[in-house]
């Protein structure tokens, strides 16, 4: 039996068989070949594609004659694969770079998918993501690696890895995976995120238990405290089968707050609401008491693989969450790509710092195209209920002052085609950078509500990167600093009589419930599990007895003395624990 402490990145316990899987994105080698080696490397090209063409009819087969748009993808990917133009390509290049066939073929496919990104036709632009699928067969078999998709598991598991992308965790089959360990990420990674979303147990940041841990082998994953048991004994798993138990019926007993409001002992009513990356989620809405949406990461549409959303697929998915919820209130972040979130169907995004690079905001203002796609959809949709729509990573007026420009230039082209949107549209801004915080009394004038995104803010503010475990003691929210800057977002928000939300993962911390409370804090936003133990503390708390709290902590000069304060408090006055 073995112990490994990492960062408890979602809550619970799992206990079972693990999974352990490599990510299938290969390292690309590239050597010298001489003439006497190109006709042999052109054969093993056709043998690959050979290959590739069998796999795909054999999916073809299986999938039937019901599954009409999956079957309209293969059939376009055996087109490629069989098209003349696209052999002579990869011969040409043979003869003429003497290098091996998968370095010749990476590189063709990235030339032919910049030319296509710069095509001014949709159709073409969305047909990267098929290219890039059939290169990936090609290269798995020119490489013998074996195509595994975690969409095809059939047994329940738990998922042991390296690191996962958010993609990776989307199209995974959720029903099978029983609990999560990493070997990197954080506990406010994407990966995190999503699993909280899911109700996975995970632990994150472990270093090294993809290398100490093999498939079948048998495992626990304690997301309470931040630890994996390896090759637990009887006495352990008894002890982890005992804690599983009370922690659901724990679970149990808070959804009995369900029916009841966020307000505090002396009536103050706060708004608790959900963050969601699918619409498949919002079931879970009404069963853990949300009062509505405080953040839809729309960009998970474009990490599923299946190419670009068009603007009908998006306004689908948009119209069915508010359908879902009727009246209750709906944010719509628009597209956050970039960092940690790469669609590999829109390339580009080869930086050396993405944390820092073109994201969010900054690549939508600089992709019109996607924005306004994006905005027709979210409006035409605004129809179904009571849409509110939010720019991320808005650093200063000109960003924002340019978004409103393209959503009224979006509104003005619906209206002259005759298409109905909802008036009044309200509109807000995530506040994640230091620059909108600090300015927050300038870009309220200019916005219907703020949410603050506290998982990039406390990144910014401190200079630690929230998906590397090595500093992961660093990303602290209690950090003054931070705090300070909380402080002045929200009283620049009140001045001008604007609410304030906040949907980054400390509004989801039991530890920080009161203390977002005492700020003035007016809506929080989390993964909808949590929602139940916000609820619970908020209502057994007054008004006065959080500001008394906040009074104390804004004196003191150090991350660790608030942590420890706080932890104190909430543990004897509201059974919080800490793990």
């Amino acid at each position: 039996m073995n112990e490994l402490s990492g960062i408890s990145a979602s809550p619970g316990i799992a206990i079972g068989q693990a999974f352990l899987y490599v990510d299938d994105t290969p390292t690309i080698p590239r050597y010298k070949i001489d003439d006497t080696q190109v006709d042999a490397e052109f054969e093993r090209f056709t043998v690959a594609v050979d290959k590739a063409t069998a796999e795909l009819g054999g999916l073809k087969q299986v999938s039937g004659t019901n599954e009409g748009n999956q079957l309209e993808m293969l059939e376009s990917h055996l087109l490629l694969l069989s098209d003349p133009e696209f052999t002579a390509s990869i011969e040409s290049r043979l003869q003429k770079n003497r290098l091996n066939v998968e370095w010749v073929l990476y590189r063709f496919i990235q030339e032919q998918v910049e030319k296509l990104q710069r095509a001014e036709d949709q159709y073409l632009r969305e047909r990267t993501s098929d290219i890039y699928d059939v290169a990936k067969r090609i290269l798995n078999h020119l490489m013998f690696r074996q195509r595994i998709s975690l969409s095809d598991l059939e047994q329940e598991v738990i998922l042991v890895a390296h690191e996962l992308m958010p993609s990776d965790a989307i199209g995974m089959n959720k029903r099978m995976v029983k609990g999560i360990a990493l070997d990197a990420g954080g506990k406010t990674s994407h990966t995190a995120i999503l699993a909280r979303a899911f109700e996975i147990p995970a632990v994150l940041g472990l270093s090294r238990i993809s290398q100490v841990v093999r498939t079948g082998d048998e495992i626990v994953v304690d997301g309470n405290r931040g630890r994996v048991i390896t090759y637990p004994d009887d006495k352990t798993k008894k002890r982890y089968f005992r804690v599983q138990r009370e922690w659901r019926k724990r679970e149990v007993a808070l959804m009995g707050l369900n029916e009841l409001p966020a307000e505090t002992r002396d009536g103050k009513l706060l708004s608790l609401k959900a963050n969601i990356e699918v619409p498949e989620e919002v079931d879970a809405l009404a069963s853990h008491g949300a009062d509505g949406v405080g953040l839809y990461r729309s960009e998970f549409l474009f990490l599923r693989g299946l190419g670009l959303p068009s603007e009908q697929q998006q306004y689908e998915a948009y119209s069915q969450v508010l359908t879902s919820l009727q009246d209750k209130p709906v944010t719509i972040r628009t597209l956050d790509l970039g960092g940690d979130k790469i669609a590999p169907v829109l390339g580009g995004f080869s930086e050396q710092n993405p944390i820092l690079g073109w994201r969010a905001i900054r690549f939508c203002l600089s992709r019109v195209d996607l924005f306004k796609v994006q905005l027709r959809a979210l409006l035409r949709a605004s129809v179904y209920g009571d849409l509110r729509i939010m720019f991320p990573m808005i650093s200063g007026v000109e960003e924002l002052n340019r978004a409103y420009e393209i959503l009224d230039e979006v509104k003005y082209d619906l209206r002259t085609e005759g298409v109905a949107i909802r008036q009044d549209i309200p509109v807000g801004i995530m506040i994640e950078v230091p620059s909108a915080a600090m300015t927050a009394d300038i870009l309220a004038h200019k916005v219907d509500f703020f949410s603050i995104g506290t998982n990039d803010l406390i990144q910014y503010t401190i200079a630690v990167d929230r998906g590397n475990e090595k500093i992961a003691y660093l990303y602290e929210p209690f950090h003054p600093g931070v705090l300070r800057l909380l402080k002045t977002v929200i009283e620049s928000a009140h001045a001008v009589g604007i609410p304030v939300g906040m949907c980054g993962e400390m509004a989801g911390d039991p530890q920080a419930t009161v203390i977002l409370l005492g700020l003035g804090l007016d809506e929080y936003s989390m993964s909808s599990v949590g929602i139940p133990e916000v609820k619970r503390i908020i209502r057994s708390v007054t008004v006065s007895e959080a500001e008394e709290l906040v009074g104390t902590v804004m004196e003191m000069r150090s991350y660790q003395e608030v942590d420890a304060f706080v932890a104190d408090v909430m543990q004897k006055r509201f059974d919080v624990k800490v793990y």
